[in-house]
């Protein structure tokens, strides 16, 4: 007789990567569509939509390149642009707390929208929340 345990599994083992976690390009392709979209289309997200300028293109497929990579799967930003330097490459844009506070919540409400896991999307708003309130250039002493 085994002495192994026989209760079957109750939860899949957590993906290696929150790129994998989260369902690779495709679905992060859909988060980031999702964002810029609710960012046009919520009022709620005003300010932040007017700090982006007229087309949303660009800003869509860079989030896409560098979500990839900082998620865990290809660095397509980095192959790109080098490293993402992130502060310095707002630094022109006026990041106070409610740019920051808009961003988070466009964010969110678009994880949640696309079906991002909760406990990832748990995780993934604390990260967002460090990297946006350390992104402020407003307001801050």
């Amino acid at each position: 007789m085994s002495n192994e345990a026989t209760t079957p599994e109750t939860s899949a083992p957590t993906p290696a990567t929150p790129f994998e976690w989260i369902g690779g390009e495709a679905r992060i392709k859909a988060l980031v569509e999702r964002f810029y979209d609710l960012m046009d289309l919520e009022p709620g997200y005003a300010e932040l939509r007017a700090s982006h300028g007229s087309t949303l293109d660009d800003a869509r497929q860079k989030l896409f390149w560098f979500l990839c990579g900082w998620l865990g799967g290809p660095d397509h930003y980095v192959e790109r642009f080098g490293h993402p330097r992130l502060r310095a490459r707002h630094m022109p844009f006026a990041i106070g707390i409610l740019e920051r506070d808009q961003w988070l919540a466009c964010m969110d409400q678009a994880m949640g929208e696309v079906g991002v896991d909760a406990d990832l999307r748990t995780r993934l708003n604390a990260s967002f929340y460090q990297t946006a309130d350390w992104m402020r250039n407003k307001g801050t002493v």
